[in-house]
Order: structure tokens, then sequence, then C-alpha cells
């Protein structure tokens, strides 16, 4: 399992996930059916967010049951930005789209 702190057009939110990463097609075609076509994400660390979320975690973790799939831990930007340093990210993770901005110019 692994935990993501995803930023999109409506805000962020955190995630956990039983798929290798963010950029499985899986993933991706997830976040799709939710209007989601591009976006930056950051892996964080599983045990800190265990620590953090407590009792959610775990319901949500359950909830994974161990197949493949994911699941929305936090949508409060507020609540995410309070719990997570943006200076302890790693490296960002870019997906977009390739048909995201066609026709759009400016």
């Amino acid at each position: 399992m692994r935990a993501y702190l995803i930023f999109t057009g409506s805000g962020p939110i955190l995630v956990l996930t039983t798929y290798p990463s963010v950029t499985d097609s899986r993933f991706v075609e997830k976040l799709k059916a939710k209007g989601i076509k591009k976006f930056l994400a950051y892996e964080v660390p599983l045990e800190r967010t265990r620590q953090l979320y407590g009792a959610p975690f775990e319901v949500v973790a359950a909830d994974l049951g161990g197949r493949e799939d994911v699941r929305v831990l936090d949508f409060n930007g507020h609540h995410i930005f309070a719990n997570f340093s943006l200076r302890e990210l790693g490296e960002a993770i870019h997906y977009e789209e390739p048909e995201a901005n066609e026709g759009r110019r400016r």
C-alpha cells in the first residue's frame, strides 16, 4: 500500500492505493472517471500517514481489502496542508493526458 498527496485542479487529495504507482493505467482511469485528467503527485510516508490519521486510516486501508484499488483518505486541503510540510515532499510525479490541452491557445 502507498499514500499519495495529489494536487488536482480542484485542490489536493490524500489517497491510499494498492496500485504500484500513480501512473499505473488502472489508477489513472479511476481518476479520469472523476474528471481528473492531469495532476501532480507526491508519495508520502505510509507510517507517518497512519500515525496522523489513526482510525480513519485503518478504516480506509481495510476497505481496500488487499485488492488493487484506490481510496481517498482526505480531501480537505486545509487539513492536508496542516499535516504535511511541502518541504518534506520529494520529487513530483507529473501526469497529464496527451489531449488535455489540445486546442487551447493563449
